[in-house]
């Protein structure tokens, strides 16, 4: 994650769980309290919890292996029916089988990527370093637009259209088949932002994002504001203090959209009526997932909780994974998928939080929330291998 502010950026390496703010001479005198609850009060890493023996009660085998380039970037896999879209840092976008593993195509954006990818399962879009929306359709670029700024969520497609948040504060959307822009939402922006994926997904005819701390209701055609709720409000006494910023992923359950305000609440709303359900406080970076009955996330010390969907009342709350720089989690069928940054997936019970199983993969950090494709669960790490993992 990074701080940004005009040309000065405050960097918060959050994958490692190491924080640096540096590269600018305008640096705060105290520093979040997220933080201090990932270094603690010496400012010295805390050491990672130690693993128990992985008791192995439920049945994953390993299913298939690929590999992308390096991942540096905020990475969201996308899996459309039983295709997955992935990318890397220097440009590569590929479009695999889910069941096998095996490219279905695989081209470049032509630089860098900032963030991706974004996919209906036939256009597929992502954002580059040079502040271009690059789409491709079977394999083959279909158009590029500059934009007004950088973009660190991975775009959005649907209904024929590719929506895209900057980071600006600019919401805007493009023809899926010309890329011809079609309209702009631009709130004031704040002094900072985050470099780090928000939230923006479609609940039946309203395209819902996450405006500062505010999840707002867009109307898709035009880009209106159809209603605001605030998830959390902005605190302190600086600007990183005061930093406030919807993450990634979200959690979706019929009208109920749950997501976290950074190092503030989760909260969720109903994105029909555009009306505030509930927030509880909650230390963290990553993004959400859950089900009917509960909402799954991370703080950044390491603490797996979960929050009943329908109050916000703890459920369970798990110390096993402590300091172990944990991904966004993954509801799947009885457990909670989440990786780390060594490289180890875990599988914990979605009813109280206990481990049910420990996946490896190459030893590197795992570099965005699990997904599932089909019947295939999948996960990237930041150096390049794509694992597919098949639950029995």
């Amino acid at each position: 994650m990074i701080y940004q502010a005009g040309v000065c950026a405050r960097t918060v390496c959050a994958a490692a769980l190491a924080a640096v703010l540096g590269g600018c001479s305008l640096l705060p005198n105290s520093m979040p309290s997220f933080l201090t609850s990932i270094f603690g009060s010496s400012g010295e890493k805390p050491k990672p919890a130690e693993l128990q023996p992985n008791p192995s009660l439920i049945a994953v085998r390993p299913a298939w292996t690929a590999r992308i380039g390096e991942v540096g970037f905020p990475l969201a896999v996308n899996a459309s029916g039983g295709s997955l879209a992935v990318a890397a840092s220097d440009g590569s976008v590929a479009v695999l089988d889910a069941a096998t593993g095996r490219d279905l195509w695989r081209a470049s954006a032509g630089a860098p990527i900032a963030a991706g990818v974004g996919s209906d399962g036939n256009l597929v879009a992502v954002v580059t370093r040079a502040n271009e929306l690059v789409a491709f359709s079977a394999g083959k670029q279909a158009w590029r637009q500059s934009l007004s700024a950088g973009g660190y969520t991975a775009p959005f497609v649907a209904g024929g259209r590719v929506f895209v948040m900057t980071a600006d504060r600019a919401v805007s959307a493009f023809d899926g088949q010309t890329g011809r822009k079609l309209w702009t939402q631009q709130r004031a922006g704040e002094a900072l932002v985050l470099r780090h994926p928000g939230v923006m997904l479609a609940v039946g005819d309203t395209l819902v994002v996450g405006l500062s701390g505010r999840l707002a209701g867009l109307n898709p055609g035009n880009g209106s504001i159809r209603w605001e709720v605030p998830l959390a409000s902005p605190r302190g006494i600086n600007d990183v203090e005061r930093l406030v910023d919807l993450v990634g992923s979200a959690s979706r359950v019929g009208e109920t959209v749950c997501a976290r305000a950074f190092q503030a609440n989760v909260g969720c709303v109903n994105a029909a009526r555009g009306t505030l359900l509930w927030t509880k406080p909650a230390n963290g970076y990553e993004g959400v997932h859950g089900d009917a009955q509960q909402v799954f996330g991370t703080d950044a010390d390491g603490k797996v909780v979960a929050w009943k969907r329908d109050s916000g009342d703890r459920a369970w709350v798990s110390e096993s994974l402590l300091h172990r720089g944990l991904t966004a989690p993954l509801a799947l069928g009885r457990s909670v998928v989440i990786g780390d940054s060594t490289g180890l997936v875990h599988m914990l019970s979605r009813e109280d939080g206990k481990l049910l199983n420990r996946l490896t993969t190459d030893g590197s950090a795992i570099a965005a929330a699990p997904i599932v494709a089909g019947n295939t669960l999948v996960v990237v790490t930041h150096s390049g291998g794509i694992f597919g993992f098949i639950p029995e």
